[in-house]
């Protein structure tokens, strides 16, 4: 059995993107790595290439005109890095994924055990997405519990739309199984400023750069996380890789805790904030029915 890896990144230094930590968080159970790196103006490159393993192997690519193409760069770039997987199974992890040292040798087992099982096209990972720090993430509703990261090699999968998960050909769902791993998400994990930049960009994706530029022209230079209060606290142990990111977090103080009395907050409400997602998030908590938008077809029991 053969795992590859794949992946897309541009500008992951000047984002704060943890694409190091990443790809070394899944490597030890890869068989190759292969990631589409987009020309851009930071050392994302450099930093890739400075892990130093024969097993990584890198796809230089050109984004398409944002104008033009908009949310599908993401699905192309993946699809570029995918096209060139030669696996069983292809494991697929963003530039702000990772996964603990810990599930592993379980996700290698369950790869071994559903190779010949042809009714399974992919497999579901558990999702943890912090927010503003490495202490605090989101249990509520429209932030995915599970999602797609493993796939079948050689069925016609593709990444599709904004590259969150995968397709057939015809563009039907997977049928898949669980993986019964954790995937630690931190594509909310960065200093105020620079998640105020990862926004400007993402809008300049699905929007065009003209619309952006409006939309955030009388935008505060720092993002507002809200009231970290309102979320659960993360007490178990991060992916080992992440250690030196946790480490560094130097913006807990431009973070709060709860909102100053008296203060008018000037923004609008983050998703988890809104009243619909804070009755949806209350009723699947307290029924555990999940509302939340399936990216698969069927879940076996197997």
């Amino acid at each position: 059995m053969k795992i590859s890896g794949f992946s897309f990144v541009k500008n992951a230094v000047k984002l704060y993107y943890p694409v190091e930590e990443s790809i070394r968080s899944i490597l030890p159970i890869c068989d190759e790595f292969i990631i589409a790196v987009g020309k851009g103006d930071d050392s994302t490159r450099e930093v890739i290439e400075s892990i130093g393993d024969p097993k990584i192997r890198i796809i230089d690519t050109v984004w398409e005109d944002v104008d033009t193409v908009k949310e599908l760069i993401l699905s192309n770039q993946t699809n570029v890095a995918l096209k060139e997987c030669t696996g069983d199974w292809c494991f697929y992890v963003q530039a702000d994924e990772a996964v603990h040292e810990a599930d592993l040798p379980m996700i290698r087992s369950r790869c071994e055990e559903l190779l010949d099982d042809r009714r399974v096209e992919g497999l579901l990972f558990k999702y943890l997405h912090f927010w503003g720090d490495y202490d605090h993430y989101h249990k509520s509703h429209g932030w995915y519990p599970r999602e797609i990261r493993i796939i079948r090699n050689g069925i016609g999968v593709k990444s599709v739309r904004d590259a969150q998960s995968f397709r057939l050909a015809d563009d039907s769902k997977l049928t898949v199984a669980s993986s019964g791993a954790r995937m630690f998400h931190y594509g909310c994990v960065r200093p105020p400023y620079l998640m105020q930049t990862k926004q400007k960009s993402f809008s300049s994706i699905y929007t065009g750069k003209k619309v952006m530029e409006q939309n955030f022209r009388n935008e505060p230079d720092a993002f507002d996380y809200g009231p970290l209060n309102l979320l659960p606290r993360f007490k178990d142990p991060h992916p080992a890789v992440m250690a030196e990111r946790i480490k560094n977090c130097d913006w807990r103080h431009l973070l709060r805790d709860k909102n100053t009395p008296g203060v008018q907050i000037q923004r609008k409400p983050h998703k988890h904030e809104r009243v619909k997602n804070r009755i949806l998030t209350a009723i699947e908590q307290s029924t555990g029915l999940d509302f939340n938008h399936k990216n698969w077809k069927k879940l076996l029991n197997v």
